[in-house]
């Protein structure tokens, strides 16, 4: 005869069938923390198991004790909401679902409950449990089931009258089957929502799956139950639910290609994600209700659960998987903005070097504009919001005179670049993808030449204008002093320059969104037809401005909110302490010159001055990789690329910069090939000629 444990013993006595609900299940809980035991040893868990079985064995009162307590606890609790609805949202909404599993991990759960998806958390909770419970052998699951399960037979071991007799032995089958009908009811009613019926193609309406399912589904019970789970018939008739279920999968997959054509829905596709995910229970369901070994197919299926409550908890995953659409549509967005900034052949390069020069003369008003500001002696979040609007303002000018700011364009062209990766494979891709990294890295060094070749003279020049006409400088020589401390390469300029890297490419990441907003919402075609907009604006004005709207939509999102953040985000951080400031390199620049002015030629021999030129040559490749660093990961995860050769990239790059180490710095000569991407029309060029 088995010994029991010292601690076995103790558990298997407090087993009573008649006390609380809370005690009761706190006592499965115990029961089930001494089978996982320290959690590292599933030989050491599946021992445990065979040790109660041999012991429970040996004690009738106990196992009579026991099936009075199973019956109790299916009794106030129901198994079939675990089964179909564990590891789903409670509401189909991505933010609702966030919401839920952010106070699952603040919020403790409770063992006084009678939703087992509740309770199922606190009996099951490390993915420990999977293992051993994948790890029970075949024998002895049937024992399990035979020892624990199987009502007696004996009428004089009956429950208590307090109880309900014991389970029937088809009841698993009824509880399965109410899961599964749980299951195809949340899969109809997402095919019947509105926001996913009208988004699906023509032809999966008209082949009205999702119409039909309810009575497929109808019909698989009804054979169920004329000829059991396991008959022929039950097995064609599931065979039939599955191939419909694939076709209201396929229906519901076609929305897809509605959001890539008219803009991305977060909701939306979580919707469809959860739709997906329950046709892969169903199916699941379906198999334990038709496995000729139930005790191992119901194992299996709670330690699905078990992974499935796993990664349930993940706000991570959820975000990943509801967003990663999102995620492609911005890059793919950034990527056809950002081929506009490439130049290919010199006539690109020598019109980015004019566009730049235009821009960096535009910084230089707004270097002015922001020294102005400090006349106003504003509080420091009103000062910060004018400086704000001061840049956003300035940056929305570039886009409209079709010039360009060089820190605007990493962020948008690592897209550009990654569209390329594609087909990585094959040499002639490896070779076009070093083509793009020679043209890139030729169009970042003009376009920052072309933004410090003015932004300099241009500032030195307004502060001659203002010594000649008696105005006030630009700068006091406090301020200027300043300026140049702030500057010091030695402090922590290329922190904050990093810093200003990641706010552009935040502003990339919202112009990509801002433009897939316009676009799912369908903006402008409301102002090109709406009878409000055309009766105010005329309907031949209305087009226009909707085709420019369209057009510029992702620039101006992309100026506006780099502006405001620049000069917003550092006054936030600073009232909670954290003293981040912003270094963008032209402003920089800008201000550098500013503060030479108010002090002099002499203060060019000055250490001050020399740190603070080193400070400015420190800000633009930290601002401009850091955006492009962040902007290639992004575009990389879009494109699903998790496979890729770098090894033959980086050989590659290193064999042209040994065979043309000046083809990253001067355009290829005149004739030289290009692949015709000509059109400069982008987020820093302003709106077409016909444009309002």
């Amino acid at each position: 005869m088995p010994t029991a444990r010292p601690e076995l013993s103790d558990l298997l006595s407090r087993l009573d069938p008649s006390g609380p609900l809370v005690q009761r299940h706190l006592w499965l809980m115990e029961l089930l923390a001494w089978v996982r035991g320290h959690g590292h040893n599933t030989a050491a868990s599946v021992a445990r198991v065979h040790l109660l079985l041999d012991v429970v064995s040996t004690r009738p009162e106990w196992l009579t004790q026991w099936h009075a307590w199973w019956c109790t606890f299916r009794r106030d609790v129901d198994i079939a909401p675990l089964l179909a609805d564990f590891g789903f949202a409670p509401r189909t909404a991505f933010l609702s679902e966030l919401g839920h599993r952010l106070r699952r991990k603040l919020l403790p759960g409770t063992p006084e409950t009678t939703d087992l998806a509740e309770l199922f958390g606190l009996l099951l909770p490390t993915d420990f449990d999977r293992q051993w419970l994948q790890a029970l052998p075949a024998a002895l699951l049937q024992r399990v089931q035979d020892v624990l399960f199987t009502p007696p037979s004996n009428p004089g071991t009956a429950p208590a009258p307090h109880t309900q007799p014991a389970p029937e032995p088809d009841d698993w089958d009824r509880t399965l089957l109410d899961a599964l009908s749980f299951c195809v009811g949340q899969v109809n009613a997402t095919g019947f929502a509105a926001e996913v019926r009208v988004r699906m193609s023509a032809e999966a309406r008209q082949a009205r799956s999702f119409h039909q399912l309810p009575t497929r589904f109808e019909s698989f019970k009804h054979t169920v139950a004329c000829h059991g789970a396991l008959s022929p018939e039950a097995h064609q008739a599931a065979t039939d639910l599955r191939k419909h279920l694939k076709e209201c999968r396929e229906a519901a997959h076609s929305v897809y290609a509605h959001l890539d054509e008219h803009g991305i829905s977060v909701g939306i596709v979580f919707r469809l994600q959860q739709l997906r995910d329950r046709v892969h229970r169903i199916g699941d369901l379906l198999a334990c209700l038709q496995s000729p070994h139930r005790a191992q197919a119901a194992a299996q299926l709670l330690a699905q659960l078990v992974q499935v409550q796993q990664s349930s908890q993940s706000l991570r995953d959820l975000v990943a998987s509801s967003t990663q659409l999102t995620a492609a549509k911005v890059a793919e967005r950034g990527a056809e903005t950002g081929e506009h900034y490439i130049t290919r052949n010199r006539a690109e390069y020598l019109a980015m070097l004019r566009q730049a020069a235009g821009g960096g003369a535009v910084i230089g008003f707004t270097t002015w504009g922001k020294f102005l500001l400090y006349g106003l002696a504003l509080s420091p979040f009103w000062m910060g919001f004018a400086a704000g609007m001061n840049y956003a303002a300035s940056f929305v000018l570039v886009q409209l005179l079709h010039l360009t700011v060089a820190t605007k364009q990493p962020a948008v062209t690592a897209p550009a670049m990654v569209a390329k990766l594609k087909d990585i494979r094959t040499p002639a891709a490896v070779r076009g993808f070093v083509d793009e990294v020679a043209h890139l890295f030729r169009s970042q060094v003009a376009a920052i030449l072309g933004n410090l070749a003015l932004v300099v003279p241009v500032v030195l020049g307004i502060c001659l204008v203002l010594h000649a006409v008696g105005g006030t400088p630009m700068l006091t020589h406090d301020q200027a002093r300043h300026v140049l401390h702030d500057l010091d390469v030695l402090g922590p300029t290329a922190l904050f320059a990093a810093f200003t890297g990641v706010l552009l490419f935040a502003s990339s990441i919202v112009a990509g969104w801002f433009e897939n907003w316009f676009v799912l919402h369908r903006l402008d075609s409301a102002l090109a037809h709406n009878p409000a907009s055309t009766r105010w604006l005329g309907a031949p004005r209305a087009q226009r401005w909707a085709h420019f709207l369209r057009a510029n939509v992702s620039g101006f999102a992309a100026n506006i909110s780099l502006g405001l953040m620049l000069g917003v985000v550092p006054v936030v951080l600073a009232f909670f302490g954290l003293g981040l400031e912003v270094r963008h390199v032209t402003l920089s620049a800008g201000q550098v010159a500013a503060a030479v002015a108010t002090l002099g030629a002499t203060s060019l021999l000055t250490p001050e001055f020399w740190l603070a030129a080193a400070g400015v040559l420190v800000v633009g490749p930290l601002n401009l990789g850091v955006s492009f660093y962040l902007a290639f990961r992004l575009a990389l995860k879009a494109q699903a690329i998790n496979t890729v050769n770098r090894q033959r990239i980086a050989a590659a790059i290193r064999s042209r910069i040994r065979s043309e180490p000046l083809g990253f710095l001067r355009p290829p000569p005149d004739g030289a090939a290009s692949d015709g991407h000509g059109n400069r029309d982008d987020d820093n060029r302003g709106p077409p000629a016909s444009a309002p």
